[in-house]
Parts: structure tokens; C-alpha cells; sequence
């Protein structure tokens, strides 16, 4: 694709006023290839050869060597740069020569399924390959036959940590086999394993391996990643081993364009823009025009929606043939769906999609001509993930960021130089939580019994103890120095990996026959039909804010009208009604704080507190939106539930000196304490070992009656993170301000006070919404210095943990 000329023809548009603020020039690089030390065997070589490969990166060469060696690794090279066939090469060179069989770990469904099409594809090419290589999918939607054939007759075997925790693992004598001949274990998309959820993950991996040992087996790990500042330091924290990290990435890259885009101003408001979904849709009716495949990468799921109903409504009013290649792409939609859009997409069929971050991950879509990230994606590391969704080894790509109107995404139209010379962010995670330890080790113990000379070393120094109170409290049992479950039933069964809720509504099409009805007029039970067809799913955490009764239902960019909520069956009715509107969600939040555990009110001139607190969010109206105005015609009222998080929170108050002194030097202490909460949710993860997706903050004067940061770890009962806090407070405060003061920028930016705000809604239309100004960063420097106290005297704490 000639991408100078698709930069011309919108330079060239009668509505273009100098929105292209900055573009930077990626250049091409020619590939670098290597030679394996021991040739591949013969039907490997044809295997490739049939696919049209003929020489090897260095990086996958690198990795087979290593491979070869026995040794665990992890990839980190660019999207499209092979790093598939960086452990499938090993793998199907050992099913080859010895038979040995493999275990492929992918964070979704969805891309385990996309693997297995592309494995199935890559060896019917070769009857051989064919014959020694039987993969299967064995996941939640494997049907129980199918299960006992994938046990018996698969050799690679590719499923997800979920499985492998709940119904693996605790079931090993069915799989002592494929455990016997086990070989390699591949972790996909390592980089998504952080925080709560790779704490979970590093406890499941080291379950494997003790389950591995005792059939004799002791698998190399094969893991790949997107491009992170400490691949290495992750994944050997997951897996409790030493990793090579291989990052010399040797493919081709064809020259890369990155445009940041912003939206001009409306009339005289300095304050707002012209939306970027908007300018998406022409950015995305220009690319398929020119003759590209673009892709659109949204924030939210009614943003996929709404940008191609208006792509392909603005094709159609143009007789373009072109309007039927366009479609959405997000969570939600049902497995069959999603994989026929990815295959249309794939063969070229499908011309244009908009997605939420679904299609982030490694799903096998091809490379496209334009990605177009609609609003900043909140990190480094996912910008250019999407960004390389576009560009094929030779040819020119495109990648446009669209600035939102929020304050972050305007400091980075302001500042491109920030956003090309920032580093991928760190991903941080803790094996030795103790809240997930103790949930992990009795699962253990029902697999096989915990030797304590053996297996808790395993489990990191804090098992022991943990084992020990497990036994107090009769989870497990001591018999002969050996520890086992107590209980009867499969403890994994009720330990979530995951932040979000496992529970999944089904969005249900009911046929109204005759039955007419005026939209907005309160539905009848739907219940009573008859003639349903589940078109798609939501989970439960989102359903409230999706799908309340009279929501206007967005699916492939057709309406439909909701008629009930049925909470108890875990079921949304809807049925097919044309509406000129959409609806967007009213939601109220708050967090109150339930019980104290632990205080110190004379600490550092304010009041530190840790206890319990129940967080709450409620889909309390909604609004009605006219498409493409988004006039706001009408707002019901909605009458569901609230949903609760009871957690564990860490809160800190200024005390009344130091809210005097800030008024007197003609600063708000109001101002400082939420720029102190946007450093705090950012530092905490240094002194705790979790991510900052783990946490919650707000800033909050309803509890205590003075302004008052709130931060609280996101799953129920807690992980200990802000406990931690609370112990830490000194030091964490000691971070922030170094944070806050060694940045350059003047007023605050996205690297200080400035960071994307924590807003509840998640799925709803961007456009609605802004994110808060960014705080006042001499307010908060100036609270953060008296908080601390003798703070020039005490940096080099903080210097050591920023430095670690």
C-alpha cells in the first residue's frame, strides 16, 4: 500500500486543518537468517519448504538451538516475526524423532483455537508430519468424549492455565501418560501474566512441574512474549527457573509510518474536539478506499459498534460495494462468530474491522495496511502491540494514533517525543503472595502429598508457614510427615485465577411475532416465548452496565432493544428494533469503608489507616444518545442491584496542620491528595509486587469527613497488596515524590500526577466522558514534601526500590 498517498488524499479532504500533528518514519530493516547447528530432518524441511520457507531468522534459529540444549527460554521479538514456529519447530522435531509430547498454555480460548487452526494447517502438508503430530484443543467448550481422546491420543495438547488448574491437574492419574512423555510446556503471551493473575499462574506452572516429577518427566519451557522492559525477569519469576531471553529479532520489516492524530477543535471551545470515533471512521473509509486493510482498535465495546455502523453506513450512502466488508470485533460475540470474522479477515474478505483490545493478542489475522489506535491505549507496551497489527515484511504500513480529549492523550499530541522515547513498561509479579499460596497449597496437597523436605522449597520460603496454618485450621492434614487435603471435593474447583467474575450472562434474541411494541415503553416478561436464539454472552461484572432492561443493545452494528434482566438465570432478552438512539449507562461508585484493622493516627502529619472496605457500583439510569449528533434525547431511570467488591484497603487523610499550611501558601490539599493518589496506584506495585491493574483508588471525603485517599486491592478479600501499603506507607510516599519531582515536565504529565484516571465504566462511548484534569503537580510536590517530612533526607530509599 502506498501509505504517502493515503497521507495525501486526507491531507487533501475538504474537512483537513493540520489534525496531523507529528509523523514519525520507521524505517525498513532487511531480514537476518542462520543456520541450524544439526540440520532439520527431511519432513521438517519439506513441511516448511511446502509454506513457502526456505532460510530461518536468527531468532528462531537461537531459539531451537536452545531448545535442543534443554533449555527453558522466552521470545521477545515483533508482532509477525515468526515467533510460532520458535517453539512449534522444537516440538514437532521431537515428535519426529522420539515421539515426545507437548503442552501449549494460551491466556484465552480464542487463541488456542486460532493455534490449533494454524497448527492443523501447517502440518497437512506433509502426510508424514501429519501422521506424528495430533494436536487437540482441551478446554471448558471440549465436549467429554472428545476429552478422553485428546488424554489418550493427542500429543500436543493446547489449553489454557484455567483448565490446567481446575481440571488437569487434580485429575493427573488420568493424564499419567501425557505427563510420563511430557517434553515441552509453552506459555504464550507471557507478558499478560502479571500481577494477580501471574501470581496465580506461577503457583499453577509449579503445580505442573511437581505433578511432571513424579511421572518421571521434566519438560523445557517455551515461552513468547510482546515486548516488555524485563521478559526475562517475568518469566523466570513465573516459573521459579532461569530463562534465555532471546530479543534479537532477525525479520524483515517493511517501512513503518506512525501518525498522531488530533481531532480539530469544535468552534471556540478550547475544551473540546471532534470525536475520534468520528475521524476513525474517515481514517477507516480512506484506508479501504485506497485499497488497504485497516484495522481499528477501540477502548471500549460500544466504540467497535458504533464506528462500524457508521464505516459502513457512510460506504453504503456511496454504493460502495465495500459497505459489506466492514464489521465489529470485541468480547461477547460467540466463539463461531469471532472465528469467522478472523478468517475473513485472514483471507482478505473482510476489508476493515473495528475491535477492542481482543484482537491485542498473538490471533493469526494476517498483516494489514493501517491500524488505527482510537484514543491512547493506557500503556507503552499495548500501543505498539496494536500498532503492530499493520505492516507486512515488505511493503509499507501505517499506524495512526487518535487522540482522545482527555488530558493524556492531549500531553502526548503535545509531547510525541515522550510517547517515541518512552520504554515498554515493567510487568511485575509475585510468586510468593501468601493470600494465593494459601489457596494453591491445598490443591497441591489433594494432587499429591506435600513433602516438606521437597516440595515447599518449591513453593518459595513462605510456604512453610502457611502450610503450617493450613494444618491448624484443618485444611490439610499431617500424617507421617507428609501433609494431605483434608476435605473431600477438588479445592482448585473454587479458586478463580482471574480479577473478574468467571459467571457468564447469555444475550438471548427472542422472536416478538406478533407481539408490537413501542421502544421505551417497560417490555412484559420475555420469558415466555419461545422461539430464543443466544446470539452472544457478557460477564457478569459488565452485564449491569450492558445490558439493563431498555439498554439499546449493540451487535454488528444493529440495534436491539433489551426486555429483561434476568439476574437469577444469568440472561438478558433482547429483540431486533431500529432505533435512531444508542444508550449509555448512568453508573454510581463508592467505597466505604467497613472495618479498621490496623491505624496510625500520628503518622507523618496525617491519619493511616488499613481495614476492610465494600466497594459498590450500580447501573442507576441510562441515557438515550441520537446517533451520529449524540444529542442527549432522554434519560430512564434503571433499577437493578448494586454490585460489591468486600476487600481490603490502605487510606491515608492530611491532618488539619497540613491542610492549613497548603491553604496558606494558596494551594488545595484536595488537589495535592489526588495527585498523590495517581503516583500511589503507580509506586504501590514497586513496594507490594503486584500491578497497578490490581488496584483501586479514589479519593473520597464521605468516610472521614476530610479529603482522603482510598487505595484498595481488586479481588475479593484482598491479596495483601495494600496491607503492604499500610506496613510501607513511609517509603511508598518516599517514591511518589521522587517520581513526582525528577519529572521534567512543568504542570504535570502521564509519567507524574497526571496518569489515565481509574473510571468505572468500561464498555460505554469514550465520546461521553472525559478524564479528569490533570492535578496540580506543585500542590501535590508541596503535600508529599510535608507529608514526608525530612524528605531531602531521604531519597536514596526510594532511589533503591525505583532502581530494583
Amino acid at each position: 500500500m502506498d501509505v504517502s498517498a493515503l497521507l495525501q488524499r486526507i491531507q487533501s479532504r475538504p474537512d483537513y486543518g493540520g489534525q496531523l500533528q507529528h509523523v514519525e518514519v520507521l524505517p525498513e530493516r532487511s531480514g537476518r537468517f542462520a543456520v541450524p547447528a544439526r540440520p532439520l530432518p527431511e519432513p521438517l524441511v519439506r513441511l516448511l519448504a511446502a509454506r513457502g520457507i526456505e532460510q530461518l531468522y536468527c531468532h528462531q534459529v537461537a531459539a531451537l538451538e536452545a531448545a535442543r540444549a534443554r533449555q527453558d527460554l522466552v521470545v521477545v521479538t515483533g508482532t509477525a516475526s515468526g515467533k510460532t514456529l520458535c517453539y512449534n519447530l522444537p516440538i514437532i522435531e521431537s515428535a519426529l524423532a522420539e515421539g515426545g509430547r507437548a503442552l501449549y498454555l494460551f491466556p484465552t480460548k480464542a487463541l488456542a483455537q486460532d493455534q490449533l487452526k494454524g497448527l492443523l494447517d501447517l502440518v497437512a502438508t506433509d502426510e508424514e508430519v501429519a501422521r506424528a503430530v495430533r494436536p487437540g484443543v482441551y478446554d471448558g467448550d471440549t465436549p467429554t468424549a472428545q476429552r478422553r481422546r485428546i488424554r489418550g491420543e493427542a500429543n500436543l495438547v493446547l489449553s489454557n492455565p484455567d483448565m490446567l488448574h481446575a481440571a488437569v491437574l487434580p485429575y493427573h492419574p488420568k493424564w499419567a501418560t501425557f505427563f510420563s512423555e511430557l517434553r515441552f510446556v509453552v506459555v504464550d503471551e507471557v507478558h499478560t501474566y502479571r500481577g494477580i493473575l501471574g501470581a496465580h499462574v506461577s503457583a499453577v506452572l509449579r503445580r505442573l512441574m511437581r505433578v511432571c516429577e513424579h511421572y518421571g518427566s521434566r519438560p523445557v519451557f517455551l515461552a513468547a512474549s510482546a515486548t516488555i522492559a524485563n521478559p526475562g525477569e517475568l518469566t523466570s519469576r513465573l516459573l521459579g527457573r532461569d530463562v534465555t531471553v532471546i530479543d534479537d529479532d532477525g525479520s524483515p520489516r517493511g517501512r513503518k509510518y506512525f501518525a498522531l492524530w488530533n481531532p480539530s477543535p469544535l468552534g471556540k471551545d478550547s475544551l473540546a474536539r471532534r470525536s475520534a470515533n468520528d475521524d476513525a471512521v474517515t481514517w477507516l473509509v480512506e484506508a479501504l478506499k485506497a485499497g488497504g486493510q485497516a484495522l481499528a482498535f477501540t477502548r471500549t465495546r460500544q466504540a467497535a459498534e458504533l464506528i462500524h455502523r457508521y464505516s459502513r453506513e457512510e460506504l453504503a450512502a456511496e454504493d460502495s460495494p465495500l459497505a459489506d466488508k466492514v464489521r465489529a470485533y470485541r468480547g461477547g460475540y460467540l466463539p463461531n462468530e469471532r472465528r469467522q470474522i478472523e478468517q475473513d479477515l485472514f483471507s482478505g474478505n473482510l476489508r476493515g474491522v473495528a475491535a477492542t483490545n481482543a484482537l491485542e493478542l498473538g490471533i493469526d489475522i494476517g498483516t494489514l495496511d493501517v491500524a488505527l489506535l482510537v484514543n491512547y491505549p493506557g500503556t507503552i507496551a499495548s500501543s505498539w502491540q496494536q500498532a503492530g497489527r499493520s505492516g507486512r515484511r515488505h511493503d509499507e504500513s501505517l499506524a495512526v494514533l487518535l487522540a482522545g480529549n482527555d488530558p493524556v492523550d492531549q500531553y502526548l499530541l503535545r509531547h510525541p517525543e515522550y510517547f517515541f522515547s518512552q520504554s515498554p513498561e515493567h510487568a511485575v509479579v509475585d510468586p510468593d503472595n501468601p493470600y494465593v499460596l494459601a489457596k494453591h497449597l491445598p490443591a497441591a496437597a489433594f494432587e499429591l502429598p506435600l513433602k516438606p523436605e521437597d516440595d515447599l522449597e518449591r513453593f518459595g520460603p513462605l510456604a512453610p508457614p502457611i502450610v503450617g496454618a493450613l494444618n491448624d485450621q484443618g485444611v490439610i492434614a499431617n500424617v507421617k510427615e507428609q501433609y494431605y487435603f483434608a476435605g473431600g471435593q477438588n479445592p482448585a474447583v473454587g479458586v478463580s485465577l482471574r480479577h473478574m467474575s468467571d459467571n457468564t450472562f447469555s444475550i438471548v434474541l427472542i422472536e416478538s411475532g406478533n407481539h408490537h411494541q413501542r421502544a421505551g415503553a417497560s417490555p412484559p416478561p420475555a420469558r415466555g416465548f419461545t422461539d430464543h436464539t443466544v446470539i452472544a454472552n457478557v460477564d457478569a461484572i459488565s452485564a449491569p452496565e450492558l445490558v439493563y432492561p431498555e439498554a439499546v443493545y449493540l451487535h454488528n452494528g444493529e440495534t436491539y432493544l433489551v426486555r429483561e434482566l434476568d439476574l437469577l438465570g444469568k440472561v438478558a432478552y433482547i429483540e431486533r428494533r431500529e432505533t435512531d438512539y444508542y444508550t449509555q449507562a448512568v453508573l454510581e461508585s463508592n467505597v466505604r469503608i467497613t472495618g479498621e484493622r490496623a491505624t496510625n493516627p500520628g503518622f507523618q502529619r496525617s491519619m493511616l489507616g488499613y481495614g476492610d472496605v465494600d466497594v459498590a457500583w450500580q447501573t442507576v439510569a441510562f441515557k438515550k444518545i441520537k446517533f451520529a449528533t449524540r444529542e442527549n434525547i432522554g434519560l430512564g431511570p434503571v433499577n437493578i442491584p448494586a454490585q460489591n467488591l468486600q476487600t481490603t484497603a490502605v487510606w491515608l487523610t492530611p491532618d488539619d496542620a497540613t491542610r492549613a499550611e497548603m491553604k496558606a501558601a494558596g494551594m488545595r490539599a484536595s488537589e495535592g491528595v489526588v495527585g498523590l493518589r495517581n503516583l500511589a496506584v503507580v509506586a504501590l506495585p514497586l513496594v507490594a509486587m503486584c500491578d497497578s491493574r490490581d488496584l483501586g483508588g479514589v479519593v473520597d471525603s464521605k468516610n472521614l469527613g476530610h479529603t482522603t485517599m482510598i487505595l484498595y486491592d481488586r479481588y475479593p478479600g484482598g491479596l495483601g497488596y495494600s496491607e503492604r501499603g499500610f506496613a510501607n506507607m513511609a517509603q511508598l510516599l518516599d517514591i511518589c515524590l521522587e517520581m513526582v519531582r525528577d519529572c521534567p515536565c512543568d504542570d504535570g504529565c502521564p509519567s507524574c500526577v497526571g496518569l489515565p484516571n481509574l473510571r468505572p465504566a468500561i464498555h460505554s462511548d469514550p465520546d461521553l466522558t472525559r478524564g479528569h484534569p490533570i492535578p496540580d503537580k506543585v500542590a501535590t510536590i508541596r503535600l508529599l514534601e510535608l507529608l514526608t517530612g525530612a524528605a531531602a533526607t531521604r531519597p536514596a530509599a526510594a532511589a533503591a526500590v525505583l532502581q530494583a
